[in-house]
């Protein structure tokens, strides 16, 4: 920061008002008279010249709505969603028995009702008719005593007392003497199953939480009173909640989580300063970093999405308020008395929402950059390990943190007086106490190694120690034999030290490592990695290991490009520090070890299975981070694991917008080939997890894609002259959820599953934590069994699901998700962020990506 800056005096370096860059042009906005400067209505015509009247600026414009501009970033609107019932019909009871019986506290509190206790719902109609939704509200208001605690959201009304007649006439005068007629028509009472109850129950609650004081900022509240600052890092996080409500097995109940919103201290102007400084174009460089961004503007404490930059404008220019006209710089110091420094930067842009425009709003937001503060991180703030562990030291709640936490937030409600009364006025009150139920813990399961030999993976579900006197399940026969080393002729002696350790772990483990060939190289240059990767490729080598300097993605990206995409090879990529690591030198190199084994095609360890002719298949979708308009979609299967321990991959690119998976089938196809090539048959069992499947995109999956799914297998099982389809189950698996449990004041053991109480009545579904955490508070993953003729009853889903968390080879331990889904993410990931382009088929049979 320069000294000027620092005092202050920003200076501008550069003029911003200069034309437009020609690869985007910012659509211009037109003026209101509306008595916020900042807001703007789009208009057809000339920028800038004709204003709107507020009566006109209720009115939707023909061609609005377009996305704030040519280079504004589409902003897809929230959908409200529907109650899907996805529970199977023959599924009679989904609770299991097996494990042991434990209670456990859920992050949830029960809104109490009476036994009556209903929503009705009204249709209301205005005679004249009123066209501004807002003044129809206001008529409405004046009947409140009769209505007691109601919804109104300009068509229907929601409230829970039932008015007398089934149509009731009220007369009401406006504050300009007019009189209007309202008719309010009794059109049903919600039930608890419909997507509108589940609204209603929500708006309740935040209106409920209004009284707490806290800023709400998109669906969530925080409370910027009790904010952190995290100086070095210029930024600050607000505590908050996230809050549902919705019907659960028997009672209504609302899940309360603890919520933090990273708030930066710079401003937009701060990034568009650095843009000046660091990029020729840096127009083109402050879009790139700003359009999409929220933002929050202190002097309202309200957010906004920046869709669109007008460079050719300024907050000199001048608008129509109050019959006169008033340049942004006055307008804000007048009204929040804050100076504009500088009168040359550029405006944003912002597009009101789709709700926001139908209650009577302008549709074009103004910003300014100085007044604008960003919020959340970017992809550089994720991969700053300092940044990160300062936040983690806030946001990592244990379990009796994360509980004391929830009992103030209840409290809080309880002792608010405005909260109190709205919850009275809807006849509810909320339980002082969080919900208690009861789970179950599956017993430790066995990890079978060499010689089958099976050992209990232990109450903590981790058998890292067990190598130390058991082999790998299955090795290379001959072992690891053509193999090469790729280092820096300054790292030589590291890579030497760290390859006998290799061969010393191997051995341990009984796979046998030999001498590799070493290939020099005189600097850290990416093409220098390429040349000396052709050159081992000659020798047609099982594998190839790179030592590197450090975690360089584009050099990562460059190796491999060249082994995966060209050359069919596996690579295995290690950093100097972890190769100069002598304290856990030993430790590293056993787990490279087993990536190594599993990258040629062998498996580590396997899981005591009964079931045989099972395929279980994990299906997951990664965005490119570079690239927002492509995807890819990995699917990975097993083979039966009475058999043929090992794995099949394959992927593919796709539309990141598209919620149902077009190239499933094709991939699913090949693994089946795969299947039938080894075993001479089609499986007779198929355990489908489809992961990345948000709430708002299981209506149409269900309806879908698993009906496609389901009457392609019976086809391609007819074809092959199969007796009968497959026994097929297609599970939902969701990561993301807002759901605790506690364990007195611990986190729940590994296996522990939870299906009643908490779960929903219109699924299948089960939650189980199966990984063991030694930090924070676990987060369990939600199971969701929209499909099942499998013919497993509960107890043998869950606990199929949870021996499948026991198989991802990156980690002696259970991962969160089935092991098909974690290396379908991991498949996916490494080619959205590194290959951009599918791999080689002669490595489908390999854990490449590992």
């Amino acid at each position: 920061m320069s000294e000027e800056q620092s005092r202050g005096r920003r200076r501008p370096s550069r003029e911003y008002h200069q034309a437009p860059s020609t690869s985007r042009r910012p659509r211009e906005p037109s003026i209101t008279e509306e008595p916020r400067a900042k807001v703007f209505r789009r208009e057809f015509e000339s920028p800038y010249e004709k204003p709107t009247t507020s009566k006109d600026s209720a009115k939707r414009h023909p061609g609005a709505g377009d996305g704030g501009g040519a280079g504004g970033r589409k902003k897809r609107e929230r959908v409200s969603y529907e109650i899907v019932h996805t529970k199977p019909a023959d599924i009679v009871s989904k609770r299991g028995t097996g494990g042991r019986e434990i209670r456990l506290l859920a992050n949830y509190y029960r809104l109490l009702t009476t036994p009556t206790w209903k929503i009705h719902q009204y249709h209301v109609t205005f005679a004249p008719e009123v066209e501004l939704k807002r003044l129809r509200g206001g008529l409405l208001y004046e009947h409140r005593g009769i209505l007691g605690g109601y919804l109104y959201d300009g068509m229907k009304l929601f409230c829970t007392n039932k008015l007398s007649l089934e149509q009731t006439i009220l007369h009401t005068t406006s504050k300009n003497n007019e009189k209007f007629v309202l008719t309010l028509k009794h059109v049903g009472v919600l039930g608890m199953d419909q997507w509108e109850s589940l609204q209603v129950l929500n708006l309740i609650v935040r209106r409920a939480m209004e009284g707490l004081k806290l800023q709400p900022i998109q669906r969530n509240y925080y409370d910027p009173q009790a904010k952190i600052d995290i100086r070095e890092h210029r930024m600050q996080l607000w505590p908050g909640y996230q809050t549902s409500v919705r019907q659960h097995e028997r009672d209504i109940l609302l899940c309360v989580e603890i919520a933090h919103k990273v708030m930066r201290t710079e401003t937009l102007y701060d990034i568009l300063q650095r843009c000046l400084e660091t990029t020729r174009d840096y127009q083109e460089d402050f879009r790139r970093h700003v359009i999409g961004m929220i933002v929050l503007t202190d002097y309202n404490n309200k957010t906004y999405s920046v869709n669109d930059i007008d460079f050719a404008k300024t907050p000199k220019e001048t608008f129509s308020f109050k019959n006169q006209e008033v340049s942004f710089i006055d307008y804000y110091y007048k009204k929040y008395n804050i100076r504009i420094r500088d009168a040359n930067q550029p405006l944003l842009i912002s597009k009101a929402k789709l709700r926001s425009i139908r209650g009577g709003e302008n549709e074009i937001i103004i910003l300014i950059p100085e007044l604008c503060r960003p919020t959340g991180l970017t992809d550089t703030m994720r991969s700053n390990m300092q940044l990160m562990r300062a936040m983690a030291d806030h946001t990592r709640l244990e379990p009796r943190g994360r509980m004391d936490r929830l009992r103030t937030f209840n409290r809080r409600l309880q002792q608010t007086e405005g909260s109190v009364r709205i919850l009275k006025d809807w006849n509810m009150t909320l339980d002082t106490k969080l919900v208690e139920l009861s789970g179950r813990i599956l017993d430790p399961q066995r990890i079978v190694f060499k010689d089958h030999n099976k050992l209990s993976a232990g109450d903590n579900a981790d058998w890292t120690r067990l190598f130390r006197d058991n082999g790998l399940f299955t090795t290379p026969t001959r072992g690891l034999e053509r193999w090469c080393v790729i280092s820096p002729t300054r790292y030589a002696r590291e890579s030497r030290n760290f390859v006998e350790s290799l061969m010393r772990a191997g051995r341990g483990m009984g796979m046998e490592i030999g001498r590799p060939e070493e290939l020099m190289i005189p600097d850290d240059r990416n093409h220098t990695y390429i040349q000396a990767m052709e050159e081992c490729c000659r020798r047609d080598p099982q594998l190839v290991l790179c030592l590197v300097p450090n975690n360089n993605a584009e050099r990562y990206a460059s190796i491999k490009k060249k082994s995966y995409l060209e050359r069919a090879v596996p690579t295995q990529i290690i950093t100097q520090k972890s190769a100069s690591n002598q304290r856990g030198i030993m430790s590293i190199a056993t787990k490279v070890a087993i990536q190594i084994n599993c990258k040629l095609g062998y498996t580590p360890w396997m899981i005591d299975l009964p079931l045989s002719g099972l395929m279980t298949i994990g299906y997951d979708i990664s965005k490119c981070p570079k690239d927002k308009s492509k995807a890819f979609c990995a699917l990975v299967a097993s083979m039966d694991m009475k058999q043929n321990a090992t794995f099949y991959s394959t992927v593919a690119e796709c539309s990141p917008g598209d919620a149902l998976a077009s190239n499933l089938w094709p991939m699913m196809t090949k693994a089946l080939r795969q299947y039938r090539k080894e075993h001479e048959k089609l499986p007779n069992r198929i355990l489908f997890y489809r992961d990345g499947i948000g709430e708002g995109s299981l209506k149409q999956v269900y309806e879908h894609e698993v009906r496609d799914v389901v009457e392609k297998l019976e086809a391609e099982y007819k074809r092959c002259n199969a007796e009968k389809p497959p026994m097929f189950a297609y599970v939902v698996v969701t990561k993301s959820i807002n759901t605790r449990f506690f364990y007195g004041e611990r986190n729940p053991p590994p296996g522990t599953v939870v299906d009643d109480v908490v779960t929903l009545p219109e699924r299948y579904d089960f939650f189980l934590v199966s990984q063991s955490v030694r930090q924070g508070t676990v987060s369990p993953t939600s199971y969701n069994v929209v499909h099942s003729t499998i013919r497993l009853t509960p107890d043998q889903m869950q606990l199929l699901t949870y021996k499948m968390c026991h198989l991802y080879y990156n980690w002696s331990g259970t991962t969160r998700v089935p092991a098909v889904c974690q290396y379908a993410k991991k498949l996916a990931s490494l080619v959205g962020t590194a290959l951009y382009q599918p791999p080689q088929n002669a490595l489908e049979k390999k854990l490449y990506y590992l």
